[in-house]
């Protein structure tokens, strides 16, 4: 982590109003200052080179908010003496970036080159973002953009290709503990916490600079008349909301953390992403359709029972509604994380569908087909069939195959759960049919 400011690194009164938000007058003003993207900004990071080296390619900058993606933008362009030109994709169309590109390419024939920063670049349509391709290859900007949003997903390849995506870490609880000092430095008091609220204080930023700084403006804002303890602070101030979109990256990670500690028998940390989903406002039911793919999927006929439970999960939840039936999809998530696991009827579902198509339309053997009218008869259907039931040990080891086609596996148990029974029976039924069709 960087050093905390030294009083004369702080804003001087005259550079910015008393009245502008905390976390305005705390805006680092060199990169060495930025705390928490040592991995970037510092020597050996990319952005720490770009600047060593003076020469600056596009980039995207990929990260959670409050993280300092504006600020590193900023800073970026003042050390390499660039024009910082900022717009935002959720204000500016088509027109705003046709008179940025204008202006940037007067700029650059009196020799000042430009910086153009892009905040909330995902928010762009696929248009919009192709507009750029030409004014970055061109050198007539150098695309500097933001994004909270995988840039994978939200951004065309060509401008991908064109820029190094660089990502910034949520901050950890030292950078945000550097934040709370330096708030302290420059007001010239001492947060109005306990030691166990500020740890809290801390904790609830989720990684967030900015709204911890709002937070601690709101506790300057209100006269106390002793530290609060953390029972206090919570009842003074909200906890921020987990960042979390039903629709995008945050959503499939966390589902995929889920169903990964599922597969993975932990049922502490299963428990734990279902937590994080359902309170980040995610729909039980989605989380119950995942849990019944699951329990088909992952656990099979090692625990026949595990289906159940997420059905019967389902029929609670639709009964009892939120939030108390949310006790039934807890129940069958820790049914599922700690059932015996098994693949084995998927893997049997993908060989069968596949074979199923390669082989077209082969016809069963006659003996196994049913006999309706007289005329299927005279031809052999049902001819020489066995019925199971009545032979010894109620299996006939007949050929169920069609005769251009040799018998296949596509189920193999496995030795785990109920499985291992099953890998009994057809293993007892395999050597019975070997030796009948030997008989």
């Amino acid at each position: 982590m960087t050093d905390l400011f030294a009083p004369d690194d702080l804003p001087a009164a005259d550079d910015m109003a008393d009245t502008a938000p905390l976390a305005d007058r705390l805006r680092p003003r060199t990169l060495e200052q930025v705390v928490g993207q040592e991995h970037l900004t510092g020597p050996e990071g990319a952005i720490g080179r770009m600047v060593a080296a003076g020469r600056l390619s596009s980039i995207i900058l990929w990260g959670p908010p409050g993280t300092g993606k504006t600020t590193i933008a900023r800073l970026l362009a003042d050390a390499v003496g660039m024009r910082f030109e900022p717009i935002s994709a959720v204000f500016s169309g088509v027109a705003d970036l046709k008179k940025v590109f204008a202006a940037a390419r007067d700029h650059g024939r009196r020799g000042d080159k430009t910086l153009l920063f892009v905040d909330e670049i995902h928010r762009f349509n696929r248009a919009q973002q192709d507009s750029f391709l030409p004014f970055v290859e061109d050198g007539t900007v150098t695309l500097v953009g933001a994004t909270t949003e995988n840039p994978s997903f939200e951004l065309n390849a060509a401008l991908l290709s064109r820029a190094q995506v660089l990502i910034l870490r949520r901050l950890d609880a030292g950078a945000l503990e550097q934040l709370l000092d330096r708030g302290e430095m420059l007001t010239g008091r001492p947060l109005p916490l306990d030691a166990a609220a500020r740890e809290a204080l801390v904790a609830s930023a989720d990684g967030d600079g900015r709204f911890l700084l709002n937070q601690v403006e709101t506790l300057y804002s209100i006269a106390l008349p002793q530290p609060l303890d953390p029972a206090g602070l919570s009842a003074l101030l909200h906890r921020r909301v987990a960042v979390y979109d039903k629709d995008r990256e945050g959503h499939y990670n966390l589902i995929s953390a889920l169903h990964k500690s599922l597969r993975g028998s932990d049922p502490q940390a299963a428990l734990y992403y279902l937590a994080r989903m359902l309170t980040a406002g995610e729909q039980p039911l989605y989380l119950l359709r995942r849990l019944v793919r699951f329990a088909a999927e992952d656990i099979g006929l090692a625990d026949p029972q595990a289906l159940v439970q997420c059905l019967a999960a389902k029929e609670a939840y639709d009964f009892l509604g939120s939030p108390e039936g949310e006790i039934a999809i807890v129940q069958a998530c820790l049914y599922c994380a700690t059932a015996p696991k098994s693949n084995a009827a998927y893997a049997a579902m993908k060989d069968a569908f596949r074979t199923a198509r390669d082989t077209g339309s082969l016809m069963p053997p006659q003996n196994i087909l049913n006999a309706p009218t007289k005329l299927m008869k005279q031809v052999g259907y049902g001819k020489g069939y066995q019925y199971d039931p009545d032979t010894a040990d109620g299996f006939s080891g007949a050929n169920y195959w069609p005769e251009e086609m040799d018998p296949q596996i596509f189920y193999a148990p496995t030795d785990r759960g109920f499985e291992a029974r099953i890998a009994e029976r057809i293993a007892h039924w395999d050597r019975l049919r070997s030796e009948r069709q030997k008989g």
